[in-house]
């Protein structure tokens, strides 16, 4: 794959997925807009890639929509920002609920819509790739807010496939299971509580981010020209075990 001479905007690009996806991008020649929240992990990145970075926060709907405003133009966007919140279902709060749709799946419409617009305005097609979870489809205990996001995010995504798709810009998900991330691996670093998932993987093993980010650039790039609208698990096999 190569992507060079195009630009790829990342949200979440501070740390795992995002931070991967960004680095990747970098090495197949894309110059990358590099968007988050912490602005340490941005100066970090940028002294890695010489990237352009924007931080905002993601819960703040007009900064948000003024942070894709200042990124573009770009060819490709990446929605991959995220959020979670661990609580049972009968103590989810509507505030958690709120928090979650707000970062996980409205800030994905913001920043899609913008990217659109301008491509659309300027009689080009594009590719966008929402990093979505397998949350989308599986009732985790305690993830009830975070799973909905998922979900809604999933579906609006194929609204978009259906829509975007008619003026030549494909949108598709990639839905990882457990991913190393830093966040992910101060989790599941005890095998007592890694284990029984990890038996629900044929292949044996977590995700790691840079195989979420090969995935999601497969998707951006031309050889992904007729795929739209899928739900693209990375998930060692997870979901036919």
């Amino acid at each position: 794959m190569s992507l060079e001479g195009k630009s790829v905007l990342i949200t979440g690009a501070g740390k795992g997925i995002g931070r991967a996806t960004a680095i990747m991008a970098a090495g197949q020649g894309a110059s990358v807009i590099a968007l988050s929240r912490t602005a340490a992990d941005l100066d970090s990145l940028v002294a890695e890639i010489g990237c352009t970075a924007i931080v905002v926060d993601f819960a703040d709907t007009q900064a948000t929509s003024a942070a894709v405003q200042q990124a573009l133009p770009c060819d490709y966007l990446v929605n991959n920002a995220g959020t979670t919140i661990l609580e049972p279902f009968l103590e989810t709060s509507v505030e958690s609920l709120d928090a979650l749709l707000a970062v996980n799946t409205r800030t994905p419409m913001i920043m899609a819509q913008h990217y659109a617009r301008h491509r659309i305005a300027e009689g080009k097609g594009g590719a966008i790739v929402n990093v979505s979870s397998n949350a989308s489809w599986m009732g985790w205990a305690d993830h009830a807010a975070y799973c909905a996001s998922k979900g809604a995010l999933d579906a609006m995504s194929r609204v978009m496939a259906n829509e975007l798709g008619r003026h030549g810009i494909r949108v598709n998900c990639v839905n990882p299971a457990i991913t190393m991330t830093p966040m992910a691996v101060k989790a599941w670093s005890d095998p007592a509580k890694a284990e029984p998932m990890l038996r629900r993987m044929p292949l044996g093993r977590f995700v790691e981010p840079e195989e979420v980010a090969t995935v999601i650039l497969f998707l951006l790039g031309d050889g992904a020209a007729m795929i739209n609208g899928v739900a693209m698990p990375v998930d060692a096999g997870f979901a036919v075990n």
